[in-house]
């Protein structure tokens, strides 16, 4: 690694919902009560603006605000920060993250750039499967802001495919790639060529719905989002501990949940309004196109969560 770049610790990085009050504006209390929740439940560090943040649609001073709210939180709980750029466009990528760095060098001057230090890197999403216009785009968004990058390969989100074996051979000469997320379907046989090709910690996403085949093919944890962050906390603490069999006690009773959050096209509306009903969240609102929490599916959120609930306890000690 560079001398500006440190790999993500092993564990849990949680995927951070954006937010919003009655009247749309995006609501930094929540915002705090929800890095908070991550803190306390023993995640490594939270990821801001990602796809599941609505980053793409908030505007320059929101998501500078957003930002800012989580560093700061973050920074008293010490956790670290992944920034997402939510763009494949060059200049505009470029110009998030200058607002990153710049916000969280006003919170936490230049020791926020440091190995382990508070900005830990910048999420940037494949824009192109042509290895060297990849190469350079990574390099362009390190060599600008100082930080380490967090290569995402999320083709739904981005439009783009691109080999496994050919994203690893791009990413491994690169040592100041601090982690790649990978998420492109199937994720397990991506991860385990992933981990095979290059030394920066691979981390599942999605809801962790493949956590534990996942953590089997070499995933150094989750980077995703999920309404009991504590089981994906607890999930892979117990690979840790004693392998797949760990893993599997500790993380399926959660899978009935995991997979009602995670439909197609009202994850993020479902995971909303299960923060909110377990007070992280004063509302669940979301912006279009993202489609709201549908109330035909209140009793069978209420059945999961009396579940959840129940088993919470067992987790948390």
């Amino acid at each position: 690694m560079s001398a500006l770049a440190a790999p993500l610790e092993r564990g849990v990085w949680g995927i951070l919902a954006t937010p919003f009050n009655d009247d749309g504006s995006v609501d930094m209390a929540s915002l705090a009560g929800q890095v908070a929740l991550f803190g306390r439940v023993g995640a490594r560090g939270v990821v801001a603006l990602g796809v599941f943040g609505e980053g793409a649609r908030l505007d320059d001073v929101e998501r500078r605000l957003v930002t800012t709210t989580v560093l700061r939180t973050a920074q008293e709980l010490d956790l670290g920060v992944v920034v997402g750029l939510t763009t494949l466009d060059r200049e505009a990528t470029l110009s998030q993250a200058d607002a990153a760095v710049s916000s969280a060098l006003a919170i936490a001057g230049h020791a926020a750039l440091r190995p382990g230090g508070l900005l830990r890197g910048m999420m940037v999403q494949v824009p192109t499967d042509e290895p060297d216009a990849l190469s350079e785009r990574l390099t362009a968004v390190h060599t600008a802001s100082g930080a380490g990058i967090v290569v995402q390969d999320y083709p739904r989100s981005s439009g783009v495919t691109i080999d496994a074996a050919t994203l690893a051979a791009t990413v491994a000469p690169l040592p100041w790639v601090v982690a790649v997320k990978a998420e492109s379907t199937p994720t397990v046989p991506a991860i385990a060529t992933l981990t095979a090709g290059c030394d920066a910690p691979v981390f599942g996403g999605l809801g962790g719905v493949a956590l534990i085949d996942e953590l089997g093919a070499g995933a150094s944890g989750a980077m995703t989002g999920f309404s009991y962050p504590e089981a994906l906390v607890a999930t892979v603490r117990a690979y840790d501990a004693s392998g797949l069999s760990g893993a599997r006690s500790a993380w399926a009773p959660w899978l009935p949940l995991a997979v009602f959050e995670q439909q197609e096209g009202l994850a993020l509306g479902i995971r909303k309004e299960v923060l909110r009903r377990r007070g992280v969240l004063r509302t669940a609102a979301v912006r279009a196109p993202a489609a709201a929490f549908p109330s035909v599916l209140d009793g069978l959120l209420t059945a999961h969560l009396a579940d959840a609930d129940g088993r919470l306890g067992s987790v948390e000690h």
